[in-house]
């Protein structure tokens, strides 16, 4: 599993871990972020990339993000204080982010880059797959990516010392040298994030066709922005990179929320699935995350001693929320016929033709 991704993207080193949470976790940890340390993180994001932090007695600090659905260079900046360690990206909905601008910013203020590209494996910016940008990155291989295991992950660098402790940290600290388990030293403690045999046996497969997935999904993709593009008022997200996208999510932007709201509504009345309005999505937007705003944990975290950094309940994010106020995402299925494809673009531009006009019309 982890040699076939490491020839799709290039990596130096690869670590099959138990799902896309545990890589994000390990790519934290092996790139030394722990107690106290600030991380800029986006407000837009599957909720484990914060969870991740916090677990690790980090304390998330959330930035702006911009029309690639990603941190914008601008946010980081203005996030940025004295305590700030690190910055993890999130590469949002199979895209990539401003990665120049990004990494203008992170070299500037000495900080260390982890990307969560859970959703994003199979993208890449200016011929760098997503990921690799930073000291350490990650990828999911739930049923909702690209390529999928039933349940499992990956985590990457291109430093042999980051890997090394990433491999200890995601197997109780074991030093993996010598062939009698019960003898290996154990240069740190760790945990349990190892992949079963089975799920790695599945990725394996479903890896060896993300190329020819990728190149059906951008066929498909193009095929439906050409039907939604000629409905006046509907736009996409940006990609920091056109030609490395993944093509796993159709992104439309309706000109307002209300807008999107509305187009929402007439989606679900005329039967259209396959969508997601993140702006009220339970698990991936920061509106709704009421547990986080408020630190309601199971047992004590670092924040709750230390403090957190910003007021979680009034965070000044109006790009953000604008943003996702606007977004309407579809999964895009690599096997759609053509005749699907063109009636499901005709039903959604339907849809927000009709949200398009004035409400007392």
């Amino acid at each position: 599993m982890k040699q076939k991704l490491k020839k799709i993207t290039g990596a130096k080193h690869a670590l099959a871990v138990s799902n896309g949470s545990a890589a994000i976790m390990a790519a934290l940890a092996a790139s030394g972020i722990g107690t106290g340390d600030e991380v800029i993180c986006p407000p837009f994001t599957y909720i484990a990339t914060i969870e991740a932090v916090l677990m690790l007695g980090g304390l998330p600090v959330f930035a702006e993000i911009d029309e690639t659905l990603c941190l914008s260079a601008a946010g980081i900046e203005k996030a940025i204080t004295p305590k700030t360690k690190a910055v993890c990206l999130v590469h949002m909905c199979g895209g990539n982010a401003d990665m120049d601008g990004l990494m203008a910013v992170v070299k500037k203020h000495n900080l260390i880059l982890v990307e969560d590209a859970g959703q994003a494996f199979a993208a890449s910016y200016k011929g760098t797959a997503t990921g690799l940008f930073g000291q350490a990155g990650a990828y999911s291989f739930d049923f909702f990516k690209i390529a999928t295991a039933g349940e499992g992950g990956i985590f990457v660098t291109n430093d042999e010392a980051t890997y090394k402790l990433a491999d200890s940290f995601c197997d109780h600290g074991h030093d993996h040298i010598g062939n009698n388990r019960g003898m290996e030293n154990h240069p740190v403690i760790g945990f349990n994030y190892r992949i079963s045999e089975l799920h790695a046996a599945v990725g394996a497969a479903q890896t060896r066709k993300v190329p020819y997935i990728r190149e059906n999904n951008l066929r498909i993709k193009k095929q439906m922005q050409q039907v939604l593009s000629k409905v006046e008022g509907v736009s996409f997200a940006k990609l920091g990179d056109d030609n490395g996208d993944s093509g796993t999510f159709l992104n439309i932007l309706m000109p307002d929320t209300e807008t999107a709201k509305r187009t929402v509504d007439e989606m679900n009345a005329a039967g259209v699935g396959g969508f997601n309005y993140w702006f009220t999505n339970m698990y991936h937007f920061i509106n709704q995350w009421e547990h986080i705003k408020n630190l309601k944990t199971a047992s004590k975290l670092a924040i709750q001693v230390l403090g957190a950094p910003q007021d979680y309940n009034n965070l000044d994010i109006p790009k953000t929320q604008e943003v996702v106020g606007r977004l309407i995402s579809f999964g895009i299925r690599c096997t759609w016929t053509n005749e699907e494809v063109n009636a499901l673009a005709e039903k959604i531009a339907a849809c927000a033709t009709k949200a398009m006009k004035p409400v007392n019309a």
